[in-house]
């Protein structure tokens, strides 16, 4: 409920009457101040009028005074230039590590705004917003779209670009990791990560000519061998072990298996990026001189990879890929080249993808569900409806207008 008051607080949901603070001086909220996610008090740089004096500093918000103290704030230098705290229970003064008594102000939340936050928390249906969606304001659904999808490039790319930290430049290897990540999905994607990461390409790119001895590096690598059930395999592969110091590797328990169709079970998987990396199709220069949908798709091209997946890999590998490397390399075209990707290419299609389209929201292409799975993934899966403009849009609908400032 905390996070309740901090966003009537930031989005200004007051009562009109006038404000007093527990010791009865009136209080003038000028500006809120900007919101503070990381350590330290909530709002930055607000304004306050507090009796004849205006103040400007940093407001703590507590639902109730004594959380203050039960925060630790008052031996935490970090809040002696508070301003202002505010509650919905005085239940006891306040005190700074320096001494000061920071004047409280009492701001009831209204009715309707808590009624309204409750139904978005409580609602089976999804999305919890679904009810007041159709009636949005194109240009808000439009907005909001693009910033979501901003977001999740910038986070996917940033994964990238610390794959290539981790690995000192080597950009190969990063690509390497993000499409293995990519092949294994959401069930297998974090443990071919971490195969990804342990494989030894320096050995790989020796025997590249060799689709056997690439088979037998890669399905060792992630102990898997036991699922082909080749002898000759596990000989070449303690023979390659033996002459590159190889140690590291996976074991068959790390692997998921449960629920997953045959040609996605990962040893399948693992001899088609062996495939792949043979025919060093999926090279990065490859992949950045390609201009066209149809050329990046051409690169996958395989027995055993449909057109659905592929265009899933695309989506998940060579968009992420592109946008980090413009950002890495300060080249804005092959960031634009990932936005134009997205575009040229259909969405996913999903219940996720169905249940917005019926709220009226385009779902067209894989830019719009990129949006839609940052949506679900990073406010409505954790319910923080508070940061979501759709969120803020159905509570301000539930507002009577006298609440609205």
């Amino acid at each position: 409920m905390e996070k309740l008051l901090h966003y009537a607080w930031k989005h200004r949901i007051l009562p009109l009457k006038e404000l007093f603070t527990t010791d009865g001086r009136s209080v003038e909220i000028v500006d809120t101040g900007q919101s503070n996610r990381d350590a330290g008090p909530d709002f930055f740089n607000a304004k306050v009028r507090i009796g004849d004096t205006m103040w400007a500093g940093n407001v703590e918000i507590h639902l109730r005074s004594s959380d203050w103290f039960r925060h630790g704030h008052h031996l935490d230098s970090a809040y002696d230039n508070v301003i202002l705290h505010v509650t919905t229970q005085a239940d006891m003064e306040v005190r700074t590590q320096g001494g000061k008594q920071p004047p409280q102000l009492v701001l009831e939340l209204p009715d309707a705004l808590l009624q309204g936050y409750e139904e978005l928390l409580t609602t089976m249906d999804y999305p919890r917003c679904h009810r007041q969606v159709p009636s949005f304001p194109p240009l808000l659904k439009s907005s909001w779209m693009d910033a979501l999808l901003m977001e999740r490039l910038m986070a996917r790319s940033q994964r990238i670009l610390d794959y290539v930290e981790d690995m000192r430049g080597d950009w190969a290897h990063a690509l390497m990791v993000t499409l293995a990540r990519s092949f294994g999905f959401s069930l297998n994607g974090e443990v071919f990560e971490r195969w990804g990461r342990m494989l030894p390409l320096h050995a790989a790119g020796k025997h590249r000519d060799n689709l056997f001895q690439l088979n037998a590096l890669f399905l060792g690598t992630a102990g898997l061998l036991g699922k082909v059930g080749d002898e000759a395999l596990e000989k070449e592969y303690a023979y390659l072990a033996h002459k590159f110091s190889l140690t590291e590797r996976l074991q068959e328990k790390d692997w998921r298996y449960m629920r997953t169709r045959p040609q996605n079970f990962p040893h399948v998987r693992i001899l088609q990026l062996a495939q792949l990396y043979q025919r060093d199709s999926i090279g990065l220069s490859n992949l950045l001189d390609a201009r066209d949908i149809s050329s990046l798709q051409d690169c996958f091209v395989m027995k055993g990879l449909t057109k659905k997946t592929i265009n899933l890999l695309l989506i998940n590998t060579v968009v992420p890929v592109l946008y980090a490397y413009g950002r890495y390399h300060n080249e804005e075209p092959y960031e634009e080249r990932a936005f134009s990707l997205l575009e040229q290419l259909k969405a996913e299609d999903n219940y996720i993808m169905r249940q917005w389209r019926d709220c009226g929201i385009k779902v067209d292409t894989a830019a719009d569900s990129q949006a839609l799975i940052q949506l679900k993934k990073e406010y409505c899966d954790r319910k923080d409806c508070l940061r979501c403009r759709f969120g803020y849009e159905f509570l301000k609908r539930a507002l009577p207008p006298s609440t609205k400032q």
